[in-house]
C-alpha cells in the first residue's frame, strides 16, 4: 500500500516498500488516497519502479489518520468519489484496477452497500475486495457473510472475501457461505506461512523460520532501531504464539532492549 500523496511529494519516491523480489511474481500494488487527478498521477510514477498484474484502490483502511486524508474506508461515507477514482484509473491506465471496500460506514444498509458495489462496476473495477465489516467495526466483531454474499450476486465481475480467515476452516467458511471467488488472508498468515500449504509444522520447523523471518527483517526493514525492533518482537509473538509456555516466551521477548538481545534470545528458544 503507498500513499499516493508521499509517492508524488517525497524527495526520493523510490521507497523501501516497493522493492520487490524476483521470485515474488504475480504481485498487485494498492494505492492510497482521494483525489482523483492525484491518484492518477501517482499510479503512472508507480509503474515506472513495480509491474504489477493490478492496481487496486484503498477503500477499506479504518485507521483514523486515513479517514481524516477522506480516503481508505471513507469512502463509505462518501462513495462518489470514489467511482470517480476507479472511472479516472481505469480509463487511462492499461492494468486491470480492483477496489477493496467496506459494507458500510458507521452501520450496514444492504441497499446502499449493493448500489455501491454495482457503480463500482459500473465504473470499470475489475474486481473487488469486500471486507465483510463497516468502518465502525474495525476489526472487531463479527463478519457479515450475508453482505459479501448479496454483494457477489449483485455484480459480474469477480468478487473476494475478507475479513477473519484465521485458518483453512474460516477459508472454507467464507467460500462455501458467500459464494465469493476467493478470498484475501492477512493476519491468518502472522506467523503462519503454511496457512497457503496446509501444512502443520513442528515447533522446531516454526522457530527456524521464525529465526530466517527475524534475520531478513533485522537486514531489510529501513526504519528507526526502535521501530525496528518492535516489529521484530511482535513477528517473534506471532510464531510463538500457540506455543505450550507463550506467556513466559513473551515476557522474555518484551523484556529483550536490543535487536542483538532478541536475536541471541531467538536462538535458545
Amino acid at each position: 500500500m503507498v500513499d499516493a500523496n508521499a509517492l508524488l511529494h517525497q524527495q526520493d519516491p523510490k521507497r523501501d516498500i516497493l522493492k520487490t523480489h524476483p521470485d515474488d511474481k504475480p504481485i498487485a500494488a494498492q494505492l492510497l488516497g482521494s483525489n482523483p487527478d492525484q491518484m492518477l498521477e501517482a499510479a503512472k510514477l508507480l509503474l515506472t519502479m513495480v509491474e504489477p498484474v493490478f492496481l487496486d484502490i484503498n477503500a477499506a483502511c479504518p485507521a483514523k489518520k486515513i479517514l481524516k486524508k477522506k480516503c481508505g474506508a471513507y469512502f463509505a461515507k462518501n462513495p462518489t468519489n470514489l467511482f470517480k477514482i476507479i472511472e479516472k484509473l481505469s480509463s487511462n491506465l492499461s492494468l486491470p484496477i480492483t477496489v477493496k471496500l467496506r459494507i458500510g460506514f458507521d452501520r450496514y444498509d444492504e441497499k446502499e452497500f449493493i448500489a455501491n458495489v454495482k457503480n463500482c462496476e459500473k465504473a470499470g473495477a475489475s474486481a473487488l475486495f469486500v471486507h465483510g465489516r463497516t468502518m465502525k467495526q474495525g476489526y472487531s466483531g463479527t463478519v457479515n457473510y450475508e453482505a459479501i454474499k448479496k454483494a457477489k450476486a449483485a455484480v459480474k465481475i469477480p468478487l473476494f472475501g475478507s475479513g477473519d480467515i484465521l485458518n483453512r476452516e474460516l477459508m472454507h467458511k467464507m467460500l462455501n457461505e458467500t459464494g465469493c471467488d476467493g478470498v484475501l488472508v492477512a493476519r491468518g498468515a502472522l506467523g503462519n506461512p503454511w496457512f497457503f500449504s496446509g501444512e502443520t509444522p513442528d515447533p522446531e520447523e516454526k522457530k527456524n523460520v521464525m529465526r530466517r523471518h527475524l534475520a531478513y527483517l533485522e537486514k531489510y526493514k529501513k526504519t528507526r532501531p526502535t521501530g525496528k525492533l518492535g516489529q521484530m518482537k511482535k513477528t517473534a509473538m506471532w510464531y510463538l504464539k500457540e506455543f505450550r509456555n507463550t506467556h513466559e516466551l513473551r515476557r522474555q521477548i518484551t523484556n529483550c532492549r536490543t535487536i542483538p538481545e532478541l536475536l541471541a534470545l531467538a536462538k535458545i528458544i
